[in-house]
């Protein structure tokens, strides 16, 4: 029997999620700015019964441990069993929940399949706007089926979304760039950059793999950068799934970024 070509395998993969991902949508638009239950996690960030069944319909419809798949959800309980696959679906059922719960569009549902350690196909669907983010290891990432790229250049005129904190510490040293209104959705906000609508991004520490999978793939696949601000790539499916603070953007302003961030220590404090 001939050998699967890797990115063929992938495409597939990513052929499933983007499937998924879009009847998930479609699941949490029913709920959207209507009456919904709500409630808060330990850590005291939102959640609400449609995070709760788009989960449960991603579960569903993505193959599980009997196909050789772990699974790692925000809204699903961690299994150790995860640290043992070599293949996981990694998946935030509604990223964005605060906006969601608030009627806003800046939310988006998010699933990557990650291989040992590093994202190979992902999906992200923004429902509101209708945009499927699609990337697939090796070829490229696509919205709505056109090829996206990063932006190029350095800092003058750039438009920069993050922590309004970390923002405002970056206008004190430099002015050339532009706040980008804030993106709640941590996933959806560096999509932005791989499509070019925004030209960096910034993220604070503690986002977790599910914000990040598909998001990091799409920037890389996009031909940009998004590394944590020492510059190092993200591993996933870790004990741990957090991450440190992040920057995201095309790869010139990417290291100019890290260099700023660092000399003047803008996440630190």
């Amino acid at each position: 029997m001939p050998a699967v070509d890797p990115v063929t395998e992938r495409t597939r993969h990513a052929d499933r999620l983007a499937t998924a991902v879009r009847e998930a949508g479609e699941r949490a638009l029913r709920k959207f700015r209507a009456p919904i239950k709500s409630w808060t996690k330990g850590n005291a960030s939102p959640v609400c019964e449609a995070d709760i069944e788009v989960n449960d319909l991603l579960r569903e419809i993505l193959p599980g441990a009997a196909e050789g798949f772990g699974w790692l959800s925000e809204e699903t309980e961690d299994d150790p069993a995860r640290l043992q696959a070599r293949r996981l679906w990694i998946v935030d059922p509604i990223d964005g929940t605060r906006a969601y719960i608030e009627g806003r569009p800046d939310w988006s549902i998010s699933a990557a399949l990650v291989e040992n350690g590093r994202p190979v196909a992902a999906a992200l669907f923004a429902p509101v706007e209708d945009e499927l983010f699609m990337a697939t290891a090796g070829a490229g990432a696509t919205l709505n089926g056109a090829f996206i790229a990063v932006t190029t250049g350095g800092l003058r005129g750039a438009r920069i979304a993050g922590p309004a904190g970390y923002l405002r510490r970056l206008q004190a040293v430099d002015e050339r760039f532009v706040a980008y209104p804030r993106v709640h959705s941590l996933a959806l906000r560096f999509a932005r950059v791989a499509h070019g609508a925004i030209d960096a991004a910034l993220a604070s520490g503690n986002s977790h793999d599910w914000d990040l999978a598909a998001a990091d793939l799409l920037v890389h696949e996009a031909g940009g950068a998004l590394t944590t601000i020492t510059g190092q790539l993200l591993t996933y499916n870790q004990a741990n799934p957090v991450h440190p603070p992040l920057v995201a953007a095309g790869r010139e302003r990417h290291q100019t970024l890290i260099n700023l961030v660092r000399e003047q220590r803008i996440t630190s404090g």
